[in-house]
């Protein structure tokens, strides 16, 4: 995990949009001993499912954080958001004054096989709401020309999980996997497959 790998050890800890809450649910488990989370998200059908898993050190808010000044984190976590944002430089900026450290997780929508398939990245847009497309190399000038300093960054291959799929998703998988292992920053952006965690301060 990013957090061990680079010794940060967090005791309070925020995640912008939410969602149902599994993930600090999940990261809830990980950290028994110390840490105490918080979820913020503005949809209440979301905050509705995620006050399922509140507990003991685990909360969830209906609200913006960013426009609540007095509340501030070791870390916060921007999970698959800002791609959603119109104006996401200023969402990222307004970011960097609520925790020490901050985790986003960016899907990697422009790769050399979508813009060959336009009607992907259309989908992207119409059915999952990305207004926004990066690579690796894009995300990660997003976040300086934010005023982030990036202190690590790796893929998450969510493309070797088509292996439980179709029968056309299994033979994807297998030149993907093998790209991957040979090159992996060529392999992501010419086949995708892939997304980035970032760990910046």
């Amino acid at each position: 995990m990013i957090l061990a790998k680079n010794n940060i050890k967090p005791t309070t800890i925020c995640e912008i949009g939410c969602g149902a809450g599994e993930i600090l649910n999940q990261l809830h488990s990980a950290f028994p001993d110390y840490s105490n989370f918080v979820g913020y998200d503005i949809s209440e059908n979301a905050i509705d499912l995620a006050q399922n898993r509140t507990k003991d050190r685990l909360k969830f808010i209906k609200g913006d954080l960013l426009l609540d000044p007095s509340s501030k984190f070791d870390l916060l976590l921007t999970i698959d958001v800002f791609e959603h944002i119109e104006d996401y430089i200023g969402f990222l900026r307004k970011c960097r004054e609520k925790a020490e450290y901050k985790i986003f997780h960016i899907p990697l929508d422009m790769t050399v096989q979508k813009v060959l398939r336009t009607d992907v990245l259309k989908d992207a847009r119409q059915n999952v709401g990305h207004l926004h497309y990066f690579t690796k190399e894009t995300a990660l000038a997003t976040l300086v020309d934010s005023g982030y300093e990036i202190v690590d960054s790796f893929y998450t291959p969510w493309g070797f999980e088509l292996a439980q799929k179709t029968l056309l998703k299994k033979i994807f998988q297998l030149p993907f996997r093998l790209f991957y292992n040979i090159n992996p920053d060529l392999a992501v952006r010419i086949m995708g497959g892939s997304s980035l965690i970032v760990l910046a301060k």
